[in-house]
């Protein structure tokens, strides 16, 4: 499962990826303090932003894979 924010006129960028096997992995600038990602199945995955301010304001896309 991958998350991505996509800031107003910008190309999204990776928050994290997880998976059911792996710890959830965060990109470089993004953190579990901010970004807190639960999965609690195959199918399921939540991320939950925590203290929002305006910098947050994006639209945020989940991806998943089938690798």
């Amino acid at each position: 499962m991958f998350w991505y924010q996509q800031p107003p006129r910008n190309k999204p960028e990776l928050v994290a990826s997880t998976s059911t096997w792996l710890k959830t992995s965060y990109e470089e600038g993004y953190s579990e303090a901010k970004f807190e990602i639960s999965r609690n199945s195959n199918d399921l995955s939540v991320m939950t932003i925590k203290n929002l301010t305006s910098e947050d304001a994006a639209t945020y896309y989940c991806a998943a894979s089938d690798h």
